[in-house]
């Protein structure tokens, strides 16, 4: 689980580009990033266009809700498993998150150590929630 498979296809979705960026740096080598987005209104076609393996996904988007779209990816073909990546590090958001079918739960200021780990696990079929106080007892 710790070693990432360089193939596998992320496609990101926040709407802060300076987050994209350092998203973007992190996965650098490890990880084929295919596509960015700022909001979830392409997402729909960039999954078709790509096929990624993998979606980052931030909760707090314009428009439709980063939860709301998870539920839209898992009720499609071939649906990428998805990990959130978010600055609510509450226990309620998370639930919500994993009942949607997401395989991970990383905090924003955790980004740096959680994030490849994150996606390495779903890459396996586990989950992976950020290791912080408001989200103990949810593993």
């Amino acid at each position: 689980m710790n070693t990432p498979v360089p193939h596998s296809r992320v496609l990101l979705v926040d709407d802060h580009p300076d987050v994209l960026r350092q998203v973007a740096e992190v996965l650098s080598g490890k990880f084929r990033v295919v596509e960015s987005l700022p909001d979830g209104r392409a997402l729909r076609q960039a999954v078709i266009t790509h096929h990624p393996d993998l979606v980052v996904l931030d909760i707090s988007l314009p428009g439709t809700s980063g939860l709301e779209l998870a539920r839209e990816l898992a009720r499609t073909e071939s649906a990428p498993r998805v990990v959130f990546l978010t600055v609510h590090a509450d226990s309620d958001y998370a639930r919500e998150a994993f009942a949607t079918g997401a395989f991970g739960y990383v905090v924003k200021p955790r980004l740096v150590t959680d994030l490849v780990p994150a996606l390495n696990a779903a890459i396996a079929g586990q989950h992976f929630i950020s290791p912080c106080p408001e989200l103990e007892g949810l593993t």
